[in-house]
């Protein structure tokens, strides 16, 4: 089963950790008023925050703005602290309340498919919609998913997995509460009792929010698992799959680029309504709009997943300037998603040059 929480709980070993003696004396301080040693000791938690919030949010813009609260938050109440759960426990209580009423106040983010169906031409791509309305990526550098050093590498591939463009996707759908609850007590970790401490609640309303959410997640599972799919394809071949990707979209060359796509493939572009289903329409897509001007990609990582910055030259141009970010996924040695990133503030967020020649 597809995100089978029930069965594969992973828990991010930063919130449960051993007391340190050097986190005693930076909370000592920062009691007191030190602000470097609560700089200190919010260290170790800042990136487990920031990724929990954003799964909750499903921007990485609204999760910045979530842990500066939360920090800000901590910083306030950091008297009222008494140790009775560990500070991860505290701080993850702090970070989920702070998401839940940001997500209360604004729509919830939204994929291609959530917005419009896919097209079966290419003439028109419609306008782009503006505003906090799309699923945004998250660059790998600034998402905790790692476990313990010798951890077996279907559990690593499953902390990747709860990263996942796919998985992300889902949670939104998930109304605020159901959707800390699947990450409080299937991803982080914490018991049923621990939740409903976290939320304010109480066991029976855990267990209940969990079992929906679970139902929903069934529903809405995707096709492919990445995490499974991953583990059948070696470096090598992933190596040899995104190689031949690069010079397929680089050449412009629509009979080898067709030849890596899955049958069912998609290719989706916000903030373009407009995105694609299928082999035939992908292929479609490439030949009539996207190899109409010279590309050149450049890899990186995002949501745990292979992509690449994608860099085009208009016409008139004699350089490449940013296109987009695109996220792949894989199945069965093939192409099974291309997820495009055109607004530029995403495309800063994964660091791509203004232009080179």
């Amino acid at each position: 089963m597809v995100f089978d929480m029930s069965q594969h709980t992973v828990r991010q070993v930063v919130v449960k950790k051993a007391v340190d003696p050097a986190e005693s004396e930076w909370l000592q301080q920062a009691r007191a008023g030190d602000t470097s040693a609560f700089d200190q000791l919010m260290k170790p938690y800042r990136k487990l925050l920031h990724t929990h919030c954003y799964r909750m949010l499903g921007s990485p813009f609204d999760a910045d703005d979530a842990l500066q609260e939360t920090l800000l938050g901590a910083w306030r109440g950091l008297g009222s602290f008494e140790a009775r759960s560990s500070l991860g426990t505290w701080l993850n209580s702090i970070a989920t309340r702070i998401c839940l009423r940001m997500s209360s106040r604004r729509p919830r983010r939204l994929a291609s498919g959530d917005l419009a169906p896919p097209l079966r031409s290419t003439a028109e791509l419609g306008e782009p919609v503006q505003g906090p309305v799309w699923l945004e990526p998250m660059p790998d550098s600034e998402l905790l998913y790692g476990g313990a050093p010798n951890e077996d590498p279907a559990t690593i591939l499953l902390r990747r997995e709860y990263i996942g463009l796919a998985f992300v996707a889902m949670l939104q759908h998930l109304p605020g509460t159901q959707r800390a609850v699947l990450l409080l007590r299937e991803v982080l970790g914490y018991s049923a009792t621990e939740t409903a401490d976290i939320l304010g609640t109480t066991v029976a309303s855990v267990n209940s929010a969990l079992q929906r959410s679970r139902q929903t997640v069934k529903a809405k599972k995707p096709a492919t698992v990445q995490s499974r799919e991953m583990l059948q394809v070696d470096a090598q071949g992933l190596e040899l799959l995104l190689h031949a990707f690069v010079s397929a979209w680089e050449s412009r060359d629509v009979t080898a680029m067709v030849n890596l796509l899955a049958d069912d493939v998609r290719f989706t572009m916000p903030p373009l309504p407009a995105w694609f289903s299928g082999r035939e329409f992908v292929g479609k897509f490439f030949a009539e709009r996207v190899f109409e001007t010279p590309w050149r990609l450049h890899f990186l990582r995002g949501n745990g997943q292979p992509g690449f910055a994608c860099y085009l030259k208009q016409a008139g141009d004699d350089r490449f300037r940013p296109g987009g970010v695109v996220l792949l996924s894989v199945y069965n040695g093939h192409i099974a998603a291309i997820d495009s990133f055109l607004d530029p503030a995403v495309c800063s967020r994964f660091g791509m040059r203004d232009e080179f020649h």
